[in-house]
């Protein structure tokens, strides 16, 4: 199986967000974060520094430490 590489960085609902956060593709692209496994990965595979300036700048939570006790 191929991996594909994430778009999330040239979304263009993401996009949409950055011009507008209050308009209508910019609320359903924030929606979607919420649970979209691909945003989720593609948070995962960027460095430290870009993680955390992009939970700054829309918002997120720190990820939570989820491993196996």
């Amino acid at each position: 199986m191929t991996m594909r590489k994430h778009s999330c960085g040239a979304c263009t609902f993401r996009a949409r967000y950055d011009r507008n956060p209050k308009s209508i593709l910019g609320r359903l692209w924030r929606w979607h974060i919420r649970f979209c496994p691909g945003w989720k990965s593609y948070l995962k595979s960027l460095p430290d520094p870009e993680q955390a300036q992009l939970r700054e700048q829309y918002g997120l939570p720190v990820a939570a430490d989820v491993s196996p006790r």
